[in-house]
């Protein structure tokens, strides 16, 4: 079964329907209601979904009048999709069902200076070893059961092509400059590959989970890099290049940067993580949320990421006074909330999978 054939419109319509039903289930009534087609149009539909293993009864609710309606539910298990999570020294994979749940989860270390085909290998192996069925052989030319995985969702350090799966010159990786790390996979695993930014992966699985219309999320982990949700839809830019925040320059003549330039603020933010001064990354960290809140009139600023998550009440306090500061200045009168972003230490990778997941059921991947 290829889940990827189901591009109609109208059956993502209401795939997602019984997505966001659960399992208590939604009548076909209650379907065309909701999304305005003809009832003879949502039984057409479901009776597809329910042969192909997509749909199912999730028994019957009393009318008002006449025989009691059947309910549909969406079955979580009948596709998946693995979200991987690419950091410069660790890998984190997740295979998650329909419902964006996490079923396997793996990690291991990682060196993103090893040359692309140490890294494609290791990972290819990581995939291959989560959705391997329990006790079977392990078969290298076969990347699991292919028949119920959607795809592969790859999330890693920018600046890159989103478009085209292509990276660019990665910050302190110059090697990966151009390497079409999507073809890369696909050829290795015969499965459908979508690779995007760490920062946008975490913000569209954030996004979807309902958490604001708009936000910016931070991510300050071995690098420093922002993912943009602008009116309930994630903003990659004319290029694709969007969100990297971390290449601001805040500091004239400041330490040098990995990317060439001076002061900008993820070599500030690193070094002093480094040196174990979080007050101090946290107000340069607040310095750039700023920025982005004026420049962006949003009004929810989520953090993420290892050092983060280390220090979570230091981040959030140390960049939340920043930006209220900045807000008050501006003669704003609505508070800006600063928070950590839910997911910890895998958020990137389950985002990663909705990268796949998202676009089956009609939103934007």
């Amino acid at each position: 079964m290829n889940l990827l054939a189901l591009r109609g419109h109208n059956a993502a319509l209401v795939l997602d329907l019984l997505r966001t039903a659960g399992g208590d289930g939604i009548s076909r009534l209650e379907i065309a209601e909701r999304t305005g087609l003809t009832p003879q149009a949502v039984s057409k539909i479901t009776a597809r979904l329910r042969r192909e293993g997509l749909a199912a009864e999730a028994g019957r609710r009393a009318s008002t009048g006449g025989k009691p309606r059947t309910l549909l539910r969406l079955v979580p298990e009948a596709g998946h999709a693995v979200g991987l999570h690419l950091d410069r020294d660790e890998l984190t994979a997740v295979l998650a069902d329909l419902t964006g749940r996490v079923v396997a989860e793996r990690r291991a270390p990682l060196d993103l200076g090893a040359g692309a085909d140490a890294v494609v290998d290791a990972a290819v192996e990581v995939v291959r070893e989560l959705v391997r069925p329990s006790g079977d052989p392990p078969d290298p030319g076969d990347p699991g059961d292919p028949g119920r995985l959607l795809g592969v969702g790859i999330a890693l350090p920018g600046p890159l092509d989103h478009a085209d799966g292509v990276l660019h010159r990665v910050t302190g990786f110059p090697a990966w400059d151009g390497f079409p790390l999507r073809d890369a996979f696909a050829g290795r695993l015969g499965l459908p590959v979508v690779v995007d930014k760490d920062t946008n992966a975490a913000a569209l699985g954030l996004a979807l989970g309902g958490v604001a219309d708009s936000f910016a999320y931070l991510h300050l982990g071995t690098g420093l890099g922002a993912g943009l949700v602008l009116s309930g839809g994630l903003y990659r830019g004319a290029r694709t290049g969007a969100g990297e925040f971390g290449h601001q320059v805040i500091q004239l003549d400041g330490p040098r940067c990995g990317c060439g330039d001076r002061g900008c603020i993820e070599a500030l933010c690193l070094a002093a993580v480094a040196r174990g001064d979080t007050a101090e990354a946290a107000r340069a960290l607040g310095v750039g949320a700023a920025n982005l809140v004026g420049l962006l009139d949003i009004d929810r600023v989520l953090l993420g990421g290892r050092a983060v998550f280390a220090a979570e009440e230091s981040f959030v306090r140390g960049v939340g006074e920043v930006v209220t500061e900045r807000v008050r200045r501006g003669g704003g009168d609505r508070e800006v909330l600063v928070a950590v972003a839910s997911g910890g230490g895998r958020g990137v990778a389950e985002g990663a999978a909705q990268l796949v997941l998202a676009p089956v059921f009609g939103r934007a991947g």
